[in-house]
């Protein structure tokens, strides 16, 4: 298989100006699991397509995913990311929108590369992704203004938001190297419940994980009152005390950080969220494996 890290630290921008790609680089630079344009070149081939076809896919989705980071983090006003400073901690927030955009573009001069008569669907289903993805990103913005905020909508929210891009970067993978339209949407159907199942144990890593492999803050989503199914499930478990107990908990301007995250964490130990999201996972992954069956 192609090395991904090895590709990706090929990819060069111009040096000035340095305030514009630096951050480019830097992002890059940070590793991560590189999971889109593997799925991209696996989707590839099971169907015997050439990963030299595809590679262009699978770049553009790294790019593109990482751009959606940089701005994610200011939104969020993550500190860390990867183990290091986020750009608009290292440089600021104008620094990490502008370079953000700009890596969006870099996404598509890198998806351009692919065989023409393959872009124009290729297109269609990026742009598909990505709008999707920026939908996802405003329900859940939205979502931290809400009171109410139910299981099926998150559920439907991190669909938009994280289990699309796996899901069009099999089946643009599956695409390009010739796969049918059924075995295309089996594709798809995989990435979208692999994406469910790998989004709610990002939720639950960021109440239970190791801060050093996580690779960012334990307790983040708690202390921003994010929206997550742990919180969700949380709430719809709770009895009333305890449902109140944990709202008090969320909005108090008395408890420092590590309280709010402690208290928090009680509550979900009490509550057993964390086995709640544990089989939910496993209920996801199962139907992922389901529907990779149906492909092979």
């Amino acid at each position: 298989m192609i090395d991904l890290n090895k590709q990706i630290a090929a990819l060069s921008f111009p040096a000035e100006p340095a305030g514009l790609y630096e951050p480019i680089s830097y992002t890059l630079a940070s590793g991560g699991k590189r999971l889109r344009p593997q799925l991209a070149l696996l989707g590839a081939q099971l169907f015997g397509g050439n990963e030299d076809e595809v590679l262009p896919v699978a770049l553009a989705l790294e790019v593109f995913h990482n751009f959606t980071l940089l701005h994610d983090d200011v939104m969020d006003k993550a500190a860390v990311r990867r183990g290091r400073p986020t750009v608009h901690v290292r440089w600021n927030e104008n620094t990490a929108i502008l370079s953000g955009d700009q890596m969006m573009i870099e996404a598509y001069r890198l998806l351009s590369r692919i065989r023409e008569d393959k872009l124009s669907e290729v297109l269609r289903m990026f742009n598909d992704m990505a709008t999707g993805i920026c939908e996802g990103q405003q329900f859940d913005m939205d979502f931290e203004q809400r009171e109410l905020v139910t299981l099926d909508e998150y559920l439907h929210m991190i669909r938009l938001k994280t289990a699309l891009l796996l899901a069009y970067a099999l089946r643009m993978g599956a695409y390009v190297a010739g796969a049918d339209i059924d075995a295309q949407q089996h594709l798809f159907d995989y990435g979208i419940y692999l994406g469910l199942a790998f989004q709610i144990q990002d939720d639950l890593l960021d109440v239970y994980g190791d801060e050093k492999t996580f690779g960012k803050a334990i307790g983040g989503d708690i202390l921003c009152g994010k929206k997550t199914y742990m919180l969700l499930t949380a709430l719809q478990k709770a009895d009333n005390i305890t449902r109140n107990q944990l709202i008090d908990t969320l909005t108090s301007s008395s408890l420092s950080d590590s309280e709010k995250i402690t208290c928090v964490t009680a509550i979900y130990n009490k509550l057993c969220v964390r086995q709640a999201a544990e089989q939910t996972i496993a209920d996801y992954t199962n139907q992922a494996l389901l529907d990779r069956k149906s492909v092979v």
